[in-house]
């Protein structure tokens, strides 16, 4: 196959329906409009330290393939954390910054990190694509190429002695076929299935409300009340408002509806909290939260009963509701591997960091192990 290989600096330099085309399953982090909605709401430019950088593949004038691409001078946002990495050039005189990183920005989900059209097989155009990334990271002198959340199996393939792989731990729900929440529960051990009914009990006591609403039913005005929650929060937490703007927000709302599920708390009539899902056809993702006032369980309630609840009443088979926390565990969230690949220009640093990835990975398996031993179910 003779491919054309190349690198543009806005996504709006390729047309939507040519991009979403190579995306028949519609997982909402690789939509034309996510990624615009990223660009247009300046949540990813160069002054964010996320210039864009995507790759576009031709076969002739066809569109074949495309990849998120990003220039980063830093390390937030990515939740696969090489801060030390970057410490240790920094130590020897060396530059880190900016790096070339394949992922989706904020999003630590893992899913496709390529597009590309069925009439190629997969482990072929992944090889060729991988290499003229290497490729670009030599032509742009940049320090290294990062892949993450890469699922598992291109994962492997991409995997050499050059192309490292890195394994974390998340922690996700599965629906085994369950026809309620109480049948979710009653997979439980009678303790922990007890602990789940007082937590939810406490919100219904401090007589919070909760509203779920999905696609149309979503206003502009709920979209403002969680913008106003998920900016407070933040500001509360970390000391700014956030990574994303409200532009970014009110940007999903009018040109991906159908992918968004919105939950509202209020108080005596009072809006206090709301958390913002994205969905596919198989799978729901937790992403945003904010609340104006701590009650306590909410946070639980709101962020993840209230998923399982829609995962059940719409069989959908998974639900990743977001990063690390071990805490997710004892309300029947399983610990899987994700993965993600490195490629070092240095060659010193790249052994380095391979002898560092080995020794990390005993640790990851063990503590992966210990928390499925936690796990609240029957006959774990």
């Amino acid at each position: 196959m003779s491919l054309k290989f190349e690198f543009v600096s806005s996504i709006e330099q390729i047309d939507a329906k040519q991009w979403n085309n190579l995306n028949p399953s519609g997982y909402p982090f690789l939509q034309y409009a996510f990624i615009h909605a990223l660009e247009q709401s300046d949540s990813t430019t160069e002054e964010t330290g996320w210039k864009p950088h995507h790759l576009i593949v031709r076969e002739h004038d066809e569109v074949v393939a495309v990849a998120p691409l990003f220039l980063k001078t830093h390390s937030y946002g990515e939740y696969v954390f090489d801060w030390a990495w970057a410490e240790a050039y920094q130590r020897h005189g060396l530059r880190y910054y900016p790096k070339l990183l394949n992922a989706i920005p904020f999003t630590p989900v893992t899913g496709p990190r390529c597009l590309a059209s069925k009439q190629f097989a997969p482990s072929e155009l992944n090889r060729q694509i991988n290499e003229e990334l290497i490729k670009e990271t030599q032509r742009l002198n940049l320090s290294s190429l990062h892949s993450l959340f890469v699922e598992k199996e291109i994962s492997n393939e991409l995997t050499n002695d050059t192309y490292m792989q890195r394994r974390s731990v998340q922690f996700q729900w599965f629906n085994r076929n369950y026809t309620s929440f109480d049948h979710f529960l009653a997979s439980f051990t009678s303790r922990k299935r007890k602990n789940v009914k007082k937590e939810r009990k406490k919100v219904l006591d401090a007589n919070v409300t909760i509203s779920r609403l999905v696609g149309s039913e979503i206003t502009s005005a709920d979209m403002n009340t969680f913008y106003y929650c998920y900016q407070q929060t933040y500001l509360k937490r970390s000391g700014h408002s956030g990574y994303l703007t409200h532009t970014f927000f009110n940007m999903l709302l009018a040109n991906m509806p159908d992918n968004l599920m919105l939950i509202i708390a209020e108080k005596q009539d009072v809006k206090i909290a709301a958390a913002l899902y994205l969905k596919d056809n198989t799978t729901l993702y937790g992403r945003y939260w904010g609340a104006l006032e701590d009650v306590d369980g909410l946070h639980f309630e709101c962020c993840y009963y209230q998923g399982i609840e829609y995962c059940i009443l719409n069989k959908l088979d998974s639900f990743n509701p977001g990063t690390q926390g071990e805490h997710k565990i004892k309300r029947g969230f399983e610990p899987i591997f994700c993965y993600s690949n490195h490629w070092i220009a240095h060659p010193d640093f790249a052994r380095a960091i391979h002898q560092f990835l080995n020794e990390e990975q005993p640790h990851i398996s063990t503590y992966k192990a210990q928390a499925d031993a936690l796990l609240p179910f029957r006959n774990q």
